[in-house]
C-alpha cells in the first residue's frame, strides 16, 4: 500500500469534508471510464483509492489489467494493488479483510475511502459479507483444481441446480469455489451466500457505477485492447510466464493473459488474438454489468460518449452532496 501520510497530508475541514460520506464506492463494467472518474473525486473530495480488481491485486500483471499508472499513483494514494505474488492464491474474503483494513487506515488519516473496480463479488464481500460460508480447505481445493470443468460443471448442477443457473461457468474458479463450499458444508452454495441485493439501506455506502451505450462501451473497449497490445501485453505475458503465470489458476483467468498464452503456445495468429481479446472483454463487461443491475442499492451514472471525466464526477459529487 501506499504511504499516502507523506505523500497527502489529511485534508483541511471545508465544503469537501462536510459532505463526505464513510465510504464511497464507485463500479462499472471495464473501459467505462471509472479510475480516471475516481482519481478527480479522490482529488476533489480528499480521497484515496481501493482497487476493487481480482486481477490488480497480482504483481506483474500490469498492463493488462490496465493498473493505474505510477504517474496516478503519485496524483492520489491507491490501495490493494500488487498485494500478491503469482504463486499465491487471492479470494473475496482476503479482499475484504484488508479493503476493511485500509478504510480504517484511510479513516485515520482524515480521508475518503473510495472503492473503485469491476468485479462484483468483491464489492460483495465488502459492503455484505460473503454469508455463512467456510473457508477454503487446502485438500478439497487441490482435488477440485485437477477435475475437469465439465466435471465439475456436471457435479454443480446435479447438487445446486439454482447455483448452477446463475454461476458464470467460464470462470473456474467460482465453480470450484461453490462445489467447495457443497462438499465441506453439505449444504447448496446458493443457500449460503450473502443477499447482494439486500443491504440495509441506511448502513449501505453511496454507490455509483457507471453506465455507456454498448457501441459506445465496445469501441472504448477494443481502443483498449489495440493499446494494450501497442504497449507490450505479448512480451509482459512472455515474461510472467517466466515467474510462473501459468501455474497460478487464478491469474491466468485474466482475460487477455490467457488468450496472448494460447497465441505464444502457436494455437492463434497475433491478429486472432487480439480479435479474440476484445471479444472477451465484452463478453466480461456484460457480465460485470449483470452483477451490478441485481444491487438495488446502485445509482447508475448514464454516461454518453462525448462525457469527459470532470463531468461525470462533478455530477457525482453532486449527488452526494445531496444526500
Amino acid at each position: 500500500m501506499a504511504n499516502s501520510k507523506d505523500l497527502h497530508p489529511p485534508s483541511p475541514i471545508g465544503r469537501a469534508q462536510a459532505i463526505h460520506p464513510r465510504v464511497l464506492c464507485l463500479a462499472g463494467a471495464t473501459a467505462t471510464g471509472k479510475s480516471e472518474v475516481a482519481l478527480l473525486l479522490a482529488e476533489q473530495l480528499g480521497g484515496e483509492i481501493i482497487s476493487v480488481d481480482s486481477m490488480q491485486v497480482y504483481r506483474g500483471l500490469d498492463i493488462g489489467t490496465a493498473k493505474p499508472s505510477s504517474a496516478d499513483r503519485r496524483r492520489v494514494p491507491h490501495h490493494l494493488i500488487d498485494v500478491a505474488d503469482l504463486d499465491e492464491a487471492f479470494d473475496a474474503a482476503q479482499f475484504a479483510r484488508l479493503a476493511h483494513q485500509a478504510v480504517r487506515e484511510i479513516h485515520r488519516r482524515g480521508r475518503l475511502p473510495i472503492l473503485c473496480g469491476g468485479t462484483g463479488l468483491y464489492f460483495k464481500a465488502f459492503v455484505d459479507g460473503l454469508g455463512d460460508a467456510p473457508p477454503a480447505d487446502a485438500a478439497v481445493r487441490a482435488e477440485l483444481e485437477a477435475t475437469p470443468l465439465i466435471e465439475l460443471l456436471h457435479e454443480l448442477e446435479e447438487r445446486d441446480p439454482a447455483a448452477f443457473a446463475k454461476i458464470d461457468r467460464q470462470n473456474p474458479r467460482r465453480v470450484i469455489r461453490a462445489i467447495e463450499v457443497i462438499r465441506l458444508t453439505g449444504k447448496p452454495f446458493s443457500a449460503q451466500r450473502a443477499d447482494w441485493s439486500g443491504a440495509d439501506e441506511k448502513s449501505a455506502p453511496p454507490f455509483f457505477s457507471l453506465a455507456r451505450e454498448s457501441s459506445d462501451l465496445h469501441n472504448r473497449i477494443n481502443g483498449r485492447v489495440d493499446k494494450m497490445f501497442e504497449r507490450g501485453l505479448v512480451e509482459e505475458t512472455k515474461h510472467l510466464l517466466s515467474q510462473g503465470l501459468a501455474e497460478n489458476k487464478f491469474a491466468l483467468q485474466a482475460i487477455g493473459y490467457r488468450q496472448v498464452v494460447e497465441h505464444l503456445r502457436g494455437e492463434l495468429d497475433l491478429a486472432a488474438t487480439v480479435e479474440l481479446v476484445k471479444v472477451r472483454t465484452r463478453q466480461f463487461a456484460k457480465r460485470q454489468m449483470t452483477w451490478f443491475r441485481k444491487y438495488a442499492k446502485v445509482k447508475w451514472i448514464d454516461c454518453a460518449a462525448r462525457d469527459n471525466a470532470v463531468a461525470l464526477s462533478e455530477r457525482i459529487a453532486a449527488l452526494i452532496g445531496r444526500k
